[in-house]
């Protein structure tokens, strides 16, 4: 009953089921272990390790108590006999998948384990061949497909599947996408997998799709395979892969000639019945096809993409704020979308408008012009509002114009907050001091959640530390429960913990607008920072990356090509430490880097949503084109040039 209430999302009802079937029979280890899950799904990770360690000591042979354990210390980055730990689970998932089973890690965690590329490409593919194993109940015939566009009139559908059309990362990045389509050559098709959360992300994607299609309404998936069949989509893109909300059994019964994967989702499906994965020559170079089970489809600068040029263009410019003639671009900063009635009061003084006349990177020195400019406020009552608002109070008045407090901006506006509104007509000023960071200091930051930490990367972290000694490592409560574990951690390592400092999870607006306050962002390894890079990029701030294998590892050095600053990309673990070390002592490379990365976010294609619809429409052609021609898939090169809008 338990687990029937637990697939019907009654997590209470799931919850008392559980704990009442414990208190019948306390040594039952699968109430246990499924009382475990239920609070690992809730984000009570504490309780659920309990649950699990009680589980394996009822039955020690229990992998997939293991396995959800191990994730959830990742979760909480408790590394106790970490290396037996990772051996163990290795061992567990080659012993599943020789005697072909459904192996105990989840295909989205398998990237943040030592596994091999075969193995995590298996694991996948044994979620894929359990989706083909529901959807024989349903005994459907195959479908028949569009074999040319007549029927659309010329133009080609592609039909978005995705449980994130809401306040999710994913609509984060793409919500502008459809409407940028050119509605002469393509009908955009949404199918929204969730219900409507009455947020503005959700209207966007509603409003400037042609079609959006509410298939939480259709919860048979053989009825909402039967909708998209009909509409006659030829391409069907699965945003979901296997991540939460996903429904890929309706995949699974091929309602299009083309199913493609695309961005919300940093692996293989491991599926048949999914053709293409849509990435890029960074992300997922042809030497390393195999571990895929689709054909790659390469878009010409990166495959990721985000909307924060639409999303949040007052972070477009900043005003450096200064106190004591003391210049520090990353102590205190005002944005706004105009910051013209600023520079025009009495009550402030340019006192310095530093233009970077030139930039360099390996193939020499490249012109540009960037502009920042610094302020001081003029008299000490101002001095004193600087110091009132980084300490909470919610606003203070400069001239005509009200200066908001950007830890308090949630009170002012819930929808700038949340990033579904532009900030527009509000000026908001960030400080160190709201976060408890060192003025005079370099402030290195990662703003991932913690699981995508691992020991191998907080060790090269703590050895930078330790080389630039004026500096601290700004990271997130993502969650609570981590922070003493790396703590502990770094003071076995020699470090105090007051060199590392966290601040809670913020809203969407304050989290990317309070990147400014960095110096260097330093990359995650394992697991990049994918939306949280763009994030960080964004705000202005240089990130250093070192490229694995997978897809997930290699996202980072994708935003960074795309953005034109391949020099952030390390090869080894010593260039890593070097190049971050370097940044937090050559104050002019510093300075330099931040300069190009400033003006390269509005000048590069990272964030120009309306040439990367272009590119993914031209992509979506060349798929469709080889189809009509083949009736087959295979790997498609970039195209070059893209679209050069």
């Amino acid at each position: 009953m338990g687990n029937t209430l637990k697939e019907m999302q009654d997590i209470s009802g799931a919850l008392q089921c559980y704990t009442r079937a414990i208190q019948i029979n306390p040594a039952f280890a699968d109430a246990h272990s499924n009382l475990a899950s239920v609070h690992k799904d809730s984000g009570n990770i504490p309780e659920a390790i309990q649950s699990y360690r009680t589980a394996l000591k009822l039955k020690p042979d229990f992998p997939d108590a293991y396995c959800n354990l191990a994730h959830c210390l990742q979760i909480v980055c408790d590394w106790t006999d970490y290396d037996t730990r990772m051996k163990k689970l290795v061992n567990i998932v080659g012993e599943q998948l020789e005697k072909n089973r459904l192996p105990s890690v989840h295909p989205h965690h398998s990237m943040l384990y030592p596994l091999s590329h075969s193995y995590r490409k298996a694991i996948a593919a044994r979620h894929g061949n359990l989706c083909m194993e529901k959807i024989s109940c349903l005994h459907k015939p195959v479908y028949t497909h569009p074999l040319d566009l007549k029927a659309s009139g010329g133009r080609l559908r592609v039909g978005y599947v995705s449980s994130d059309f809401g306040n999710h990362p994913t609509s984060h990045l793409m919500q502008s996408v459809p409407g940028f389509h050119n509605v002469k050559e393509i009908e955009v098709f949404c199918y929204a997998l969730s219900p409507d959360d009455g947020t503005s992300f959700r209207n966007k994607v509603t409003s400037e799709a042609e079609h959006l299609v509410d298939l939480s309404q259709i919860a048979c998936n053989g009825k909402a395979a039967d909708r998209i069949n009909q509409d006659g989509v030829h391409i069907l893109i699965n945003m979901n892969g296997y991540t939460k909300g996903a429904r890929n059994e309706i995949f699974a019964l091929r309602p299009a000639p083309i199913q493609a994967m695309w961005l919300g989702y940093p692996g293989t499906s491991g599926a048949s019945f999914m053709d293409y994965m849509i990435s890029d020559a960074v992300t997922s170079p042809l030497e390393l096809c195999e571990q895929y089970s689709e054909k790659l489809a390469m878009m010409p600068n990166t495959f990721f993409i985000g909307d924060h040029k639409q999303m949040f263009p007052h972070l477009a410019e900043k005003l450096i704020i200064t106190k004591d003639g003391k210049v520090k671009e990353t102590s205190a900063v005002i944005n706004a979308t105009d910051l013209g009635a600023l520079l025009n009061t009495d009550d402030l003084r340019v006192i310095k408008t530093r233009t970077t006349n030139g930039y360099q990177c390996g193939d020499g020195i490249h012109e540009a012009s960037i502009l920042h400019t610094v302020v001081e406020f003029k008299n000490q009552q101002h001095n004193a509002m600087l110091s009132v608002l980084s300490k909470g109070q919610p606003f203070g008045t400069v001239g005509q114009t009200q200066v908001h407090s950007g830890v308090l901006i949630q009170q002012l506006n819930s929808k700038v907050a949340s990033g579904e509104d532009p900030a527009t007509n509000i000026a908001i000023l960030t400080s160190r001091a709201m976060y408890n960071l060192p003025e005079d200091t370099v402030v290195y930051c990662n703003f991932n959640q913690l699981y995508k930490i691992d020991p191998a990367t907080l060790k090269s972290w703590a050895n930078i530390l330790k080389r630039v000694p004026n500096s601290v490592l700004w990271l997130l409560k993502f969650p609570s429960v981590g922070e003493t574990n790396v703590h502990q951690f770094i003071q076995q390592l020699g470090l105090s913990v007051n060199r590392v400092v966290f601040s809670p999870v913020a809203t969407k607006e304050e989290h990317v607008r309070r990147g400014q306050l960095a110096d260097v962002c330093l990359d995650t390894p394992l697991c990049n920072g994918h939306t949280t890079g763009m994030d960080v990029l964004w705000a202005g701030t240089p990130m250093v990356t070192m490229p694995g294998e997978t897809l997930a590892s290699r996202v980072a050095s994708s935003q960074l090509t795309c953005l034109g600053c391949p020099e952030l990309i390390a090869h080894t673990r010593q260039e890593y430490e070097d190049l971050a070390v370097k940044l937090g002592t050559d104050t002019q490379y510093l300075l330099t880097v931040r300069s190009k990365v400033w003006y390269k976010r509005l000048t590069s294609p990272l964030f120009n949503v309306k040439m990367y619809s272009r590119d993914l429409e031209l992509l979506y052609q060349r798929m469709w084109q080889k189809y009509e021609r083949t009736k087959n898939v295979d790997h498609l090169a970039a195209a070059a040039g893209g679209s050069n809008l």
